[in-house]
């Protein structure tokens, strides 16, 4: 249900000092997003310290509390599932618009769970409460619209290759420490996951579970049916941790309901904002994780038919973006920005049409 944007703008970054909140303060800037106040929150762990942000001077990170969110129309959270369960519909209750980047509200009936460039027309519905998908779902959803539109899905298969930097900022420093060791004869330590991470793959990202998929891997599958508007779509993922810095890569094998060639897929991808076709292998043109780093685009190649899938319905391709940006905070920041250029910033407990997402949870 369409509102009115505040005449000022006051947002929040919470969980502002990890890795993705970081980013969102800087993407908020980079993007110049029209907010008249920023507000930093954290944990007590991060709470009283100063942050310099530039163009607004050094900023005292406040603790997250319920109360906090007085007075803030949007905020952007990043600071885990536990978090954004208890303090979510708390800002929601008071007016305030939560952009969640963790995956506490995705699932759940009734939240928007949103690509920017994909489904924004769902945020329209919101009560308070919108998700950010999963960075490894995020990527593939542009290029997968693309399809869908024009030739409908039939089934998607998906193998990802994810960057240390989607674990946070201890992957990164023990990849390096291994990187160190390995160079110097030591034996590489684990602490941040099962195994060594530097030099070797490991299939296992987030837990088990009982149907023998990792959590990450079903995301995937439970997420694209809902961003795509398909809820029977068949889809499976393999997702595997492999010892890069920044970006996701995945490999996209499709069905499709249509024939299509190659040269038609690319055209479609490249029309999709955001999306960037880089397809010229013999002069070794692909898309690499470390171009896609620092850039908010969706990088698409090595695009051919998959012979296995007859009557020319089938796709292979490639997708890399970075994680941290397109596949977090950036896709965040994109969000707010539709809100606010077709006035729906404020919840419906702002509005008066209900109890909005703090009423409906009892989280």
């Amino acid at each position: 249900m369409p509102g009115t944007a505040p005449s000022t703008l006051t947002v929040a970054v919470v969980g502002a000092t990890g890795a993705v909140g970081r980013t969102m303060t800087q993407v908020l800037l980079e993007k110049r997003f029209p907010m008249t106040s920023l507000r930093l929150l954290a944990s007590e762990r991060s709470a009283g310290k100063s942050v310099a942000v530039p163009g607004w001077g050094d900023i005292t990170v406040e603790l997250a509390t319920p109360d906090a969110f007085e007075g803030i129309d949007i905020a952007l959270f990043s600071a885990g599932g536990g978090t954004s369960k208890e303090l979510a519909p708390e800002a929601a209750g008071r007016g305030c618009t939560v952009i969640d980047n963790s995956s506490a509200w995705r699932m759940e009936p009734g939240i928007p769970l949103v690509v920017s460039q994909v489904n924004p027309d769902d945020l329209e519905a919101h009560e308070g409460i919108i998700a950010n998908p999963n960075c490894s779902t995020m990527q593939l959803m542009p290029p997968m619209m693309a399809l869908r539109d024009a030739v409908g899905i039939e089934r998607m298969v998906v193998d990802t290759y994810q960057a240390v930097s989607g674990t946070g900022h201890k992957a990164i420093v023990e990849l390096e420490e291994q990187v160190r060791a390995h160079a110097e004869g030591r034996p590489k330590v684990a602490n941040v996951y099962p195994y060594p991470i530097g030099f070797n793959a490991l299939p296992h990202i987030d837990v088990f579970l009982d149907n023998g998929y990792t959590k990450e891997e079903w995301k995937v599958v439970t997420e694209s049916r809902k961003i795509l508007h398909l809820p029977d779509l068949r889809v499976s993922c393999t997702a595997v941790r492999v010892p890069v810095f920044m970006s996701h890569s995945e490999a996209v094998h499709v069905e499709t309901t249509a024939p299509i060639t190659p040269d038609r897929a690319r055209a479609l991808f490249a029309a999709v904002p955001g999306v960037v076709v880089m397809d010229d292998p013999t002069n070794k043109v692909y898309p690499l994780a470390e171009q896609a780093a620092g850039s908010d685009l969706v990088f698409v190649g090595r695009v051919r038919q998959d012979p296995s899938i007859p009557d020319e319905r089938g796709l292979a391709f490639w997708v890399v973006s970075d994680n941290l940006r397109k596949g977090a905070a950036s896709n965040a920041v994109e969000i707010a920005e539709v809100l606010v250029e077709r006035g729906w910033v404020a919840s419906a407990s702002r509005r008066g049409v209900g109890a909005g997402a703090g009423g409906r949870s009892g989280a």
